[in-house]
């Protein structure tokens, strides 16, 4: 089988560091382009802007890694000339426009592969299949990490649909809605936006379980020090961890070791599932994380805090 010709959209950090050594890493596809305003990658066509690169090169896949505020327009128009699109997170400004994209694939029999990376951590799959079998009675998330570090330059994130500290704040709830085995809700929350910015630097959320359980979440991307991406989960059967962000497994006092073939980078468990989908001439979007940091807008009350110089 011939490989998927893929062309990227947007050369920031996220693509640097993950999309183009994933892509590279897997036989299945052929990176032949890159788009970009400001930036040009060795070894492939460079176009400034989608519109040309859609022009000039005979593609079957675009991946969108701009800043979300972009990505429907993006990915309506490589939908439109038939192209397979795989759309970074978080996916839109509007869970209106995710719905409208996953019409636009079906309607051109086109593959739509909503990302979401952190369900692939290590750790993510195994703790599902063992929650699976407890009653999950309570749960903290604590995703706090330095925004200079993880952000650079990168000022979108603090614009109107940017999303603020919920741009990595959507991984944690990204794998909350992977494992834990019953629906649940945004039932309070509370957005700390800086003076100078018009998205939150923080958040503290209170999720609820269907039966009951609460689920605390705080963000924070002023944090400076250890990085810290955790879930704490209560359950029957004991306490089970997810930290560094879903890559490792701790249930009780015991660390679960990774399962044989498990893919050790997000990115690349995230391309051969892509693969998998163009094969078989499906979609994937999972709009259940999207929906969840849509109503915690919603329902949040906000507080100014201090200017914060990214």
């Amino acid at each position: 089988m011939k490989p998927i010709r893929v062309g990227l959209v947007g050369v920031g950090k996220i693509a640097r560091d993950q999309h183009i050594p994933a892509l590279r890493a897997n036989p299945a596809f052929a990176l032949e382009a890159c788009a970009s305003r400001h930036s040009k990658v060795d070894g492939v066509a460079n176009f400034p802007s989608l519109e040309a690169m859609l022009e000039g090169c005979d593609l079957d896949a675009v991946a969108i890694c701009t800043p979300p505020q972009v990505h429907y327009e993006a990915a309506k128009l490589a939908l439109g000339k038939g192209k397979h699109v795989l759309l970074e997170k978080p996916p839109c400004t509007s869970t209106a426009q995710l719905d409208r994209l996953a019409v636009l694939a079906r309607d051109m029999e086109r593959t739509l592969f909503q990302t979401w990376h952190s369900q692939y951590a290590l750790g993510v799959a195994p703790a599902e299949r063992w929650l699976k079998q407890r009653k999950v009675s309570g749960a903290r998330v604590t995703w706090k990490e330095n925004v200079r570090q993880w952000h650079p330059g990168q000022t979108w994130i603090w614009e109107a649909g940017g999303f603020g500290v919920l741009d990595p704040g959507i991984n944690a709830i990204s794998i909350l809605t992977k494992i834990i085995p019953e629906p649940f809700f945004v039932q309070d929350a509370h957005l700390f936006v800086a003076s100078n910015h018009a998205a939150p630097i923080a958040a503290d959320i209170v999720f609820k379980t269907d039966s009951g359980a609460e689920i605390f979440a705080a963000l924070d991307f002023r944090h400076t020090g250890v990085q810290t991406w955790d879930i704490d989960i209560e359950t029957d059967a004991g306490p089970m961890k997810l930290s560094a962000g879903g890559g490792n497994l701790t249930i009780g006092d015991t660390p679960v070791p990774p399962e044989p073939g498990a893919l050790a980078s997000e990115y690349e468990a995230l391309y051969a599932r892509f693969a998998d989908l163009v094969l078989q001439k499906q979609s994937d979007v999972d709009t259940a994380p999207f929906r969840l940091v849509a109503d915690i807008f919603m329902v949040a009350r906000q507080s100014g805090v201090e200017p914060f110089e990214h």
